[in-house]
C-alpha cells in the first residue's frame, strides 16, 4: 500500500484542497496516533467539515486507483471561486446566484446546509449539497 500511498502524496503535493500525509504510529508518530484514536496499521483517516475532529476512517481499496477515485469523488474541491475551470453550470449558477447575497444570506444559508449534511439522503443528493457548501465556504 505503501507505494500507492505516495503515488497519491505525489498526485496532490500541489493541490490546494487535499493534503495527503502519514504518520509512523511505532515511532515518532505515535502521539498523533494516540490523539486521532489509531489503533490498527496500516489505518487511513480522511478529515472534512463534516467528519469531525478525529476524522473518519477510510475502509475502500488500497490501489492508487482506489484511493484516486475516493480522493477525487469525496475530498476533492474542484470548483473554486477564483477558477470555476472545475466547475459544472449548475455549481456556476448557484455561485453567480449566491456571489450577489449578503454576507448574512450567505453564513444562514451555509449553517441550513449544514444542518441538514447529517440527515439522510440520495448520494446524488448529498454530494449536491457538499458542492453547495464548498462554493458557500468560499464566499
Amino acid at each position: 500500500m505503501k507505494p500507492a500511498w505516495d503515488q497519491l502524496g505525489d498526485e496532490y503535493a500541489d493541490s490546494t484542497s487535499v493534503v495527503v500525509g502519514d504518520a509512523d504510529c511505532t515511532a515518532d508518530g505515535k502521539e498523533l496516533c494516540d490523539e486521532f484514536e489509531v489503533r490498527g496499521y496500516p489505518t487511513i483517516k480522511y478529515f472534512t467539515g463534516e467528519t469531525g475532529p478525529k476524522g473518519e476512517a477510510y475502509n475502500g481499496g488500497r490501489s492508487y486507483d482506489d484511493l484516486k477515485k475516493f480522493v477525487e469523488d469525496t475530498l476533492e474541491i474542484k470548483c473554486l471561486k477564483d477558477n470555476t475551470e472545475g466547475c459544472s453550470d449548475k455549481e456556476k449558477d448557484f455561485m453567480d446566484k449566491w456571489t450577489s447575497k449578503t454576507a448574512d444570506e450567505v453564513a444562514a444559508q451555509k449553517s441550513r446546509l449544514e444542518g441538514m449534511s447529517g440527515g439522510s439522503m440520495k448520494p446524488e443528493l448529498k454530494k449536491w449539497l457538499h458542492q453547495r457548501l464548498n462554493i458557500l465556504k468560499q464566499l
